[in-house]
């Protein structure tokens, strides 16, 4: 037996969870209470907040990417170094890859592995006692999820809250909080996602603020009583799934550009005995030269082509390095080891160029999916003929392939066929995708 947990879902996106759950950690804290947070899904964004909401690293689960051994051991330590633990849901709760339960990368996945109940999240903007049959229709849909109760959010009036609350009521499902619509507690957003936390001078008074109004609008106790233990063994031997750190020392790009690292990887490779050595490329920094490796993440680059252009001595040093130790790039790392990137105004910006592709922002499409990745070449995700796997949420398009080897082959959630992607040429590799975890989970 572990520690107590709960997660925070919706029908669907927007309704609100983000806002909910950091509220409700943040109040938790407050009141004294040891709070560790997780983020269902691959997300680098969200984290950041529930890490300043708690006060402690947040960990990603993800039922899809990664085998079970290693989902065990991440959720069981989280929970294991709290009074309650809170797992913010992605998309709808029973959104997912078109394959079988238990491994489609939904909420609803995590909540019948772990046995834990869900609180409902109900945007009510837009409806009244209609909430009700949804709420009856989430409770029903599969045994194995447990509703706990329910949020209400964005109500208008107190006419409207007592509707929609008597309607769900009378459903047999308690109302654990009623959030009335409020501007101000709205996270601002761009093409990825959030705003990252980093990048808000207020997080501290954000924070405070949510707090105050979880305070005031949750009903803390009966969320707290609804909480239930994990009931699993972590098998913490293991170290099924867990990246393999790039090198002993590991040069990685860190700033407003570079900050799409998962937790569990970097943990993973200091776990192996590897120092990370973080550097920015905005600054004009060089890869350290007693590292043996580089990684550069994936992020903003897009936001930032000019001044990354401009950043001549990064751009002689990873030549530089990439002559002796390898280099690899992730989604937004990938464009700037490329020749340019065009940016949102149609502009052209030179990169480092040790790869052969071209891409551009100008030129938007989503590219969002999980991805099943099988290794071409030796690398620093593994050997010849590997399996990883991670996802892509991007909206620059290659406009010109290069002729570099491809890095892996790849297929999507369900197994169809993509072609090969990414490139490597001598040291250096790049990928659109993010890996999370490896093996075929």
């Amino acid at each position: 037996m572990t520690g107590r947990g709960l997660i925070i879902a919706a029908p669907q996106s927007g309704a609100g969870k983000t806002t909910i759950a950091l509220a409700l950690v943040a109040a938790l804290r407050r009141r004294g209470v040891k709070v560790s947070a997780a983020k269902a899904g691959p997300d680098y964004i969200d984290p950041a907040f529930h890490a300043a909401a708690s006060g402690g690293a947040a960990v990603n689960l993800d039922s899809w990417a990664m085998p079970q051994a290693l989902l065990d051991r991440l959720a069981t330590r989280a929970a294991d170094n709290a009074d309650i633990f809170v797992i913010e849901g992605v998309m709808g709760l029973f959104d997912g890859a078109a394959t079988s339960a238990g491994r489609r990368g939904a909420t609803a996945d995590l909540a019948a592995h772990f046995n834990l109940p869900v609180a409902l999240v109900l945007d009510v903007a837009r409806q009244a006692q209609s909430a009700a049959a949804i709420a009856r229709g989430f409770a029903s849909h599969d045994p194995a999820v447990k509703i706990a109760g329910v949020i209400l959010n964005r109500t208008a009036s107190e006419r409207h809250r007592a509707l929609v609350a008597d309607a769900v009521g009378a459903v047999g499902l308690p109302i654990f909080g009623v959030l009335p619509r409020d501007a101000a507690l709205s996270l601002p957003e761009r093409h990825l996602g959030l705003v990252q936390a980093a990048e808000r001078a207020d997080l501290e008074a954000l924070i405070e603020r949510l707090a105050a109004t979880a305070e005031r609008y949750f009903d803390l106790d009966a969320i707290v009583a609804a909480a239930a233990p994990l009931m699993l063994e972590a098998r913490r031997s293991s170290q099924a799934g867990f990246l393999p750190p790039p090198g002993q020392r590991v040069a990685l790009a860190q700033d407003r550009a570079f900050s799409f690292v998962y937790p569990h990887v970097l943990e993973a490779w200091r776990n192996a005995g590897a120092e990370i050595l973080p550097f920015s490329p905005l600054a004009d920094e060089t890869p350290p030269e007693h590292a043996d490796s580089c990684w550069l993440p994936g992020g903003y680059p897009e936001l930032h082509a000019q001044a990354l252009a401009a950043a001549r001595q990064f751009a002689k040093g990873l030549r530089r390095f990439a002559q002796t130790r390898p280099v690899h790039g992730e989604c937004g790392g990938y464009m700037v080891l490329g020749q340019t990137i065009e940016d949102s105004d149609g502009r052209t910006q030179a990169m480092t160029g040790l790869l052969g592709h071209t891409t551009s922002f100008a030129k938007r499409k989503l590219h969002l999916g999980y991805r099943a990745a099988r290794l071409l070449s030796d690398g620093v995700l593994g050997p010849k003929g590997a399996h990883v796997r991670g996802h892509e949420f991007h909206y620059a398009s290659l406009t010109a392939a290069g002729d570099d080897e491809p890095f892996a082959e790849l297929s999507d959630s369900e197994g169809r066929e993509l072609g090969k992607g990414g490139g490597r040429r001598g040291r250096v590799s790049g990928t659109f995708f993010h890996a999370i975890a490896t093996g075929d989970a």
